[in-house]
């Protein structure tokens, strides 16, 4: 029984609305379907009916999911080429929502928050075959423009490449 993947993942949110505006307008998600209170998103170069629901709950009181009860962390998605990765840094700056990066030797993220705090990444992973034993010990802070260097603005990442036929 092989799992390939996650196929789409599903958030409550305050205002499906906002919400909404802020994964189309700075992740470059598409609306697939909307009604007063949700919305399902298709990320930019997928094939997935949908990619992210967002359902409204209205005004709560804010999550303490990892505050001493039990919740989702934070979501992952990753782009194809660190060029794109540079990309996200940049909007998600513009928008206020970045909150941290990390270089974990195997994968370069980026850590940012949407309008309800709801914490998520996007990262690109190192190819297998350049892949070194340091850096799969390795866990410190991103130097975007070192990578971009040592690998290239255009290499595809481990799973962009995976998807390649042949």
């Amino acid at each position: 029984m092989p799992i390939r993947g996650m196929n789409h993942a599903v958030l409550w949110v305050r205002d499906a609305a906002r919400s909404t505006d802020f994964y189309v307008g700075v992740l470059g998600f598409r609306v697939v379907h909307r009604t007063p209170e949700s919305a399902f998103l298709q990320a930019p170069e997928s094939a997935n009916d949908h990619d992210l629901g967002l359902f409204q709950i209205g005004e709560a009181a804010a999550s303490r999911a990892g505050h001493g009860e039990v919740g989702l962390y934070h979501l992952a998605w990753e782009v194809p080429t660190l060029g794109d990765l540079r990309a996200y840094a940049e909007a998600l700056t513009a928008a206020g929502a970045l909150v941290g990066s990390t270089d974990h030797g195997t994968t370069k993220a980026l850590y940012a928050k949407d309008p309800d705090g709801l914490e998520f990444e996007v990262c690109w992973l190192v190819p297998h075959d350049l892949i070194t034993p340091g850096a799969r010990a390795h866990n410190g802070p991103l130097d975007l423009d070192a990578d971009l260097t040592a690998y290239g603005e255009q290499t595809l990442g481990a799973c962009a490449r995976a998807a390649l036929p042949g």
